[in-house]
């Protein structure tokens, strides 16, 4: 399984990006698929996710309103739309896959329970 993250780059605050992931080697359908972040010396947490079918996201609390997960099935590829950006969303920003059996509703934001993940794109907001 491979998943290519991309769309990251440098940004004024209040500004907006869009990251994409494509993935291959599974059918993508069938897994749920998260985005997570790491800022420098800090652990990976979790940003968004959105189940299989498209119809259920969860977001991280500092992000609801400004982002949105979005999937396309057919393209197999996951989309963050990342809007009014902030010097704290600067980070690099990895996708990942939860693969059945899916993780409990109490355990999304942990980037324990997924099992494939993206090599990361950089995000840089500055103010």
């Amino acid at each position: 399984v491979q998943l290519q993250a991309s769309g990251g780059g440098l940004v004024l605050a209040g500004g907006s990006l869009r990251l994409s992931c494509a993935a291959s080697g599974r059918t993508f359908s069938r897994d749920s698929m998260a985005w997570f972040r790491q800022a420098q010396g800090k652990e990976r947490a979790f940003v968004a996710r959105i189940m299989m079918s498209g119809g259920r996201t969860y977001y991280g609390d500092s992000v609801k309103g400004r982002f949105t997960i979005s999937r396309d099935n057919a393209k197999n590829t996951v989309y963050l739309q990342m809007n009014s950006l902030k010097p704290e969303d600067t980070a690099v920003y990895y996708c990942a896959a939860d693969t059945p059996p899916f993780a409990i509703y109490s355990e999304i934001p942990y980037a324990r329970n997924y099992d494939y993940w993206g090599q990361g794109t950089q995000v840089t907001v500055s103010s």
